[in-house]
């Protein structure tokens, strides 16, 4: 674990045995077995070789994020095993490192430097919180059961109906994501691993393990929006150890999809998780492209930020969940004779949207933003 090259053979076997658990265990329903933790503690362990790979270079080689991960010396088998079976993160996340865990155990992750920390109010929220989403799950889950959409009745219900419902089955849906990291969160705030230091104010923070961010998860317009508030320990892991490495290919685009293809592979081997990651790089390059043509249009930019803007979020809120909810459906149904048939029932909708999108924006482009911006911006 000290060069580059012996790095990759030993990441590599890590995610081999997990895929190779999802290949002799894996069923076309959701599966609730060893995999499931386990993919947890696979990136726990990349993470660790990659912080450890880290620790043996020049200091002046990394960067500001690598240097908080980064361990000098190698730790323990006690520290090890101690990281990664931690009680308030080994199920379902979140993510932290290892070094993080040293402080933890060390004391130094709390409001009273070598005592208990006094977080039992801020862990008894972010848990209140989550059985809320709890409830709301298991109330309204049963109404919008993932094999509705395989039944003749869906079929028979008009378009907009069959539309509305992958809306509102997604947002129910992904409650029971919300829940389980809202009450994770609260375990490790209790313990003293979502200590975050003192705001500007000296305040305790208590977000360092924080995977939801609740109000935007809630009130955000925008797919970037969504994907920034929800489950952002492990996108902040991704960022840190796959898109950031990937800088050497020189496309951001590349590295982009890269990315993608190693969060769709971590979940399984379904198809269903390549076309959703896929849908999520389309979409999310779509909205840029639309976003800087609005920013760059003075006509766009008066129209929403005009008095029209509330029918403009409204607007803006139900194609959102519409569209965060279509390539849910794949990642939820896993196998291509699932998603096929939904997909076919709503005529492939989602799929004509963005590429006619992605055909459109340029002409929108050309007709609605001035010369002079586009010639600043091919300038930045």
């Amino acid at each position: 674990m000290t060069c580059g090259v012996g790095q990759i053979p030993q990441d590599a076997r890590k995610k081999a045995y997990l895929l190779t658990g999802y290949y002799y265990t894996a069923t076309d329903e959701y599966d609730i077995k060893w995999t499931m933790p386990h993919c947890v503690l696979t990136l726990k362990l990349i993470g660790l070789s990659l912080d450890y790979y880290d620790g043996g270079k020049d200091p002046s080689q990394l960067s500001a994020e690598q240097k908080q991960g980064a361990l000098s010396s190698t730790p323990s088998l006690l520290e090890v095993c101690g990281f990664s079976y931690f009680y308030g993160g080994f199920l379902v996340g979140p993510q932290f490192t290892l070094r993080n865990y040293q402080s933890l155990v060390s004391r130094e992750m709390t409001d009273c430097p070598g005592q208990v920390p006094n977080s039992a109010i801020p862990a008894l929220k972010r848990f209140s919180l989550g059985l809320v989403f709890l409830a709301i799950f298991a109330v309204c889950g049963p109404y919008y059961p993932d094999s509705y959409y395989l039944t003749d009745e869906f079929e028979a219900q008009p378009f907009w109906y069959r539309c509305v419902f992958i809306l509102l089955w997604a947002k129910v849906n992904l409650y029971k994501y919300v829940s389980c990291w809202l009450i994770t969160e609260g375990v490790c705030i209790l313990t003293g691993l979502g200590y975050n230091g003192r705001s500007n104010t000296g305040e305790p923070q208590w977000d360092a393990c924080a995977n939801m961010r609740v109000w935007m998860f809630e009130t955000t317009p925008l797919f970037t929006g969504t994907i920034n508030s929800f489950n952002i320990n492990t996108n902040a892991w991704v960022a840190r150890h796959i898109f950031k490495r990937l800088k050497f290919l020189g496309n951001k685009m590349v590295s982009q999809m890269a990315t993608l293809l190693f969060l769709a592979i971590w979940h399984g081997l379904h198809s269903g998780y390549i076309l959703c990651f896929s849908m999520e790089f389309i979409i999310v390059n779509v909205e840029r492209q639309a976003q800087a043509m609005v920013k760059d249009s003075p006509t766009l930019t008066a129209i929403t930020n005009g008095p029209f803007y509330p029918l403009i979020y409204v607007v803006q809120q139900f194609i959102h969940w519409l569209f965060m909810g279509y390539p849910l459906v794949p990642f939820c149904l896993f196998t291509y004779d699932k998603w096929l048939k939904v997909y076919s029932s709503v005529y492939f909708c989602g799929h004509l949207f963005f590429f006619s999108a992605i055909l459109i924006l340029p002409y929108l482009r050309k007709a609605l933003v001035p010369r002079k911006a586009k010639s600043d911006k091919k300038e930045n």
